[in-house]
């Protein structure tokens, strides 16, 4: 498993979020990665075996994925900031919960 995993859910629809394209972006600015979450709205693997210590974001193209569905939303994208401490924990879940005008997120397991 990889050391970041993320999972999207579409709570207007009460279903995952297929297909969203997700971008995960260094400390430095740098993109390390880039994913699309599967039917089952997760990503498995996303960046690196091993996090370095830093800030990482993950930029999910929310937008997109609502255009296609035929809805106008407010975001356009969501940047989600995670700090990774120097003493890292072994794995990180960031699940997302979307909908055309609002989203939560939270470190999951």
């Amino acid at each position: 498993m990889s050391h970041l995993t993320t999972h999207v859910l579409d709570t207007t629809n009460g279903r995952p979020a297929a297909g969203v394209a997700v971008l995960l972006t260094g400390p430095d600015g740098t993109v390390v990665a880039t994913a699309t979450t599967d039917v089952d709205g997760r990503v498995g693997t996303l960046g690196p075996d091993v996090l370095a210590p830093g800030d990482w974001t993950l930029t999910f193209a929310t937008g997109d994925y609502w255009r296609a569905a035929g809805v106008t939303a407010f975001h356009p994208r969501v940047a989600v900031v995670v700090t990774v401490p120097t003493d890292p924990a072994p794995h990180y879940h960031v699940p997302l919960l979307v909908n055309p005008f609002a989203y939560s997120t939270y470190r999951g397991s």
